[in-house]
This record gives C-alpha cells, structure tokens and sequence, in this order.
C-alpha cells in the first residue's frame, strides 16, 4: 500500500513573483505541506487500508476514521487536501477571469469578479489567526464564500471547494509581514480561472 505524498508543484517557486516570493513558495510546499503528509502518513500507520482512498474521501467520511487518528487526520489530511488545491489553482500567466457557467454563477450570486474577490479577501481578512478564505460549491449546487479556520476542509462539511486561499502566516509572511490585505490583493493576480472554473460542478 502506498503513503500520501506531496504532489508536484508544477512550476518553479519563483513563477509566481512577484506576488508570492520563490522563498516562501518553497518553503510551504517543501516544508509545510511535507509535514501535513508525513503526518498525515504518521496518524495512519495502525490503518493502512486509509492509504487507498482519496484524501478528499477521508475528509468528506470523518467518521469512519478511527477515533484515536481523528484529529491528526482532520488537521493534517486537510492540510494536505487544501494545499494540493493551492497549488493547482495557481499558475504563472493563468487565465485571470472566469468564463462559461462559472462566471454565469459568479456574476448572478455575487454581482460579478470585483464583488467575489471583496467578499473572499474580507472573509480571509476577518478569520482570526490562521485558516483559510474559500469558495465552495454549497448543498444547492450554488456557490458561497465561508472561511475555516486552522487546516479545515469544506469536505468536512460536506462542501466542495472550488477555490481557496491560504491565509495562514506562513503562506506570506517572509514578503508582506503582517500586512495580510496586501497579500489578499496580490494573490488573485496568480489565480488560474481555467482550473477554477473546472472544479465548479466537479463535486457532485
């Protein structure tokens, strides 16, 4: 039975500057993300049948997790879950709008891309400490804005993520220091709308 890894970035860690500097994407994807799978890895060892099923599975069957594994694999297993998503939905000169029924629903739920990034950059301003800003794909096949906190999935809630952003220190600290809205502001500008866009409806 095989372990979790760490996926492939895709892109080199300066690709993304200068909105995300090479040293910090380094960092968090080597380091960071290295260490939600190893211990995700870890808190699996007595039940390696889990290193079979897609960690998006896991998170959206919690409960069938052993209880003594519980919690390492909700904090680690969705920091593993919710990095691989960060790293495909950044891209070196990806598309920078969404097209097709994506941007149909963001324009009729939201009032168009101006009014979704306002909305996700304060729910990512207001989320004490560390955690994440997303949009998911909620229970009506529509679409809303939430924020969780520490490495939470929407999976556990029974949400799919279509896009999310980081906003834990580690993922701008080196560059913006505190200063977490201009980290927010820059970030779209390395968003890849066409692996956004795919994600929309992929959850059912």
């Amino acid at each position: 039975m095989s372990e979790f890894i760490v996926p492939a970035l895709g892109y080199d860690f300066a690709a993304l500057e200068p909105h995300i500097d090479a040293k910090t994407m380094e960092i968090h994807h080597d380091k960071h993300h290295g260490a939600y799978v190893a211990n995700l890895n870890a808190a699996l060892k007595n039940y390696p049948e889990f290193y079979e099923k897609p960690i998006d599975e896991i998170l959206k069957n919690l409960e069938t997790v052993p209880e003594p594994a519980r919690i390492a694999v909700r904090n680690n297993g969705g920091g593993h879950a919710n990095h691989t998503l960060f790293w495909e939905i950044m891209k070196p000169g990806g598309s920078k709008e969404p097209m097709g029924k994506l941007a149909d629903a963001i324009n009729s739920t939201f009032g168009g891309l101006d009014a979704l990034k306002e909305k996700i950059n304060d729910a990512g301003l207001k989320r004490f400490g560390s955690g994440w800003a997303w949009l998911v794909e909620n229970h009506a096949g529509g679409l809303s804005i939430m924020s969780t906190p520490n490495q939470d999935s929407p999976l556990i809630e029974g949400l799919y993520p279509v896009l999310g952003v980081d906003v834990w220190e580690h993922a701008y600290y080196l560059h913006y220091q505190n200063r977490r809205g201009d980290y927010l502001k820059a970030w779209w500008n390395v968003v890849n709308w066409d692996v956004v866009g795919a994600r929309f409806g992929a959850g059912k």
